[in-house]
């Protein structure tokens, strides 16, 4: 903070503009932004020093346990007229059983969250942002959960609301989305092929595919200011994440640097583990080759929806935050996922999504390793319910 700006204070919003995560580049907060002129992500800055940190933690205290308790710390504009479902705030569940000894495992659970899983969070700031910017309709390519996030949302808000979803996509899926008055485009083998048709339509709906926009960023940044508050205001020494665009990996890395500026938080960073599946894994590949971004995948294969993703928009960002933390990346065979989710169910009283599933045998793998150590602490991320699939 400069000695022209006039203290932080609690209650007010401290975003104050866009960075693009490439260059560096300044944008303005308030007006409509998608990718920067330099074809990166944006991100949301906020005017941060460490004198506000003790009030904006007291404050906490008095406030719902939801995603909007961080107010602060996220870019909305009109408060009273945020679109809100009741979303975040999910648990963090210790597992004594179906985990490898020694080794003490958290479960963040976002299956809990208003339409079965995490991107309820990026979608409720990027719905929220977009109204209030002036959009008349949102528009996204999935497979499977943000379809779901996003019709629903955007329902809420009383926006248009149009999906491309591939030909192989669950029934479930489409029939949500039409539940909630979206527009379903069926098309295309993969996201990419959805995504090339989605843009042929008309009509000037605003893109809010992963990292496209500012905002998805934003409110999955939430789930790292949760665990941080959900383990007394301390870090775990892993974060094993499902990774498909990876916004989750960028939030939370973010999520850390901004408390780490308001002085509540300090020491070394959870590594990071971003896991894929073996027939559509180019964080993986790209890791392992020592690359800074990560070509496409060619011919993706998995029936894992929310990993099937062949191309991460903000790839550059994630092999980042692994490397920054000493994280790695692993890929997960597709024929272990239902035995996963059989063992968890009948060893540990847990549903889990196929994503969550691979985020705990990369556990397993890594612990079997001997990577993740005996008395380490670890969070796993179970990132939505299966019968968001049925």
């Amino acid at each position: 903070m400069s000695v022209a700006d006039p203290p932080i204070s609690t209650g007010e919003r401290w975003a104050d503009r866009l960075i693009c995560s490439k260059t560096g580049e300044s944008g303005e907060l308030d007006r409509p932004e998608f990718l920067s002129p330099a074809g990166a992500p944006w991100l949301v800055h906020y005017r941060l020093d460490a004198a506000a940190g003790p009030a904006f933690k007291a404050a906490l205290a008095e406030r719902p346990w939801n995603l909007w308790r961080y107010r602060e710390l996220l870019p909305v504009k009109d408060w009273d007229r945020r679109v809100e479902l009741g979303e975040g705030g999910t648990p963090l569940v210790r597992l004594e059983r179906a985990v490898p000894a020694g080794i003490e495992v958290w479960l963040k659970d976002e299956s809990g969250n208003p339409t079965g899983s995490f991107k309820a969070r990026g979608l409720a700031l990027a719905i929220t942002r977009a109204r209030e910017l002036g959009a008349v309709g949102v528009q996204l390519a999935s497979a499977g959960n943000a379809a779901i996030a996003m019709a629903a949302y955007a329902a809420a808000a009383g926006l248009c609301c149009r999906v491309a979803v591939p030909v192989d996509a669950p029934r479930t899926v489409i029939e949500r989305c039409r539940l909630h008055g979206a527009q379903v485009i069926v098309a295309g083998r993969n996201l990419a092929e959805s995504g090339v048709e989605l843009a042929r339509r008309e009509g000037d709906f605003w893109e809010l595919s992963t990292l496209k926009e500012p905002y998805r960023a934003e409110g999955k940044k939430t789930m790292g200011l949760e665990i941080v508050e959900q383990l007394g205001w301390s870090l775990p020494d892993w974060i094993v994440y499902p990774t498909g665009g990876g916004t989750g990996i960028v939030g939370m890395d973010k999520a850390f640097d901004e408390l780490e500026a308001l002085g509540l938080l300090a020491g070394r960073r959870p590594r990071f583990v971003a896991v894929q599946m073996a027939g559509c894994a180019p964080i993986v590949r790209a890791f392992e080759s020592g690359l800074e971004h990560a070509p496409p995948w060619e011919s993706p294969r998995s029936r894992v929806w929310g990993l099937r993703v062949p191309r991460a928009i903000g790839d550059f960002l994630i092999l980042r935050a692994l490397r920054a933390t000493g994280g790695t990346a692993v890929a997960v065979e597709e024929e272990r996922i239902e035995i996963e989710q059989k063992r968890l169910a009948c060893e540990a009283g847990l549903l889990v999504g196929p994503e969550g599933a691979a985020a705990m045998l990369a556990l397993e793998s890594l612990a079997a390793e001997g990577r993740i150590e005996r008395g380490q602490r670890v969070v796993v991320f179970q990132t939505g319910h299966p019968g968001n699939y049925a």
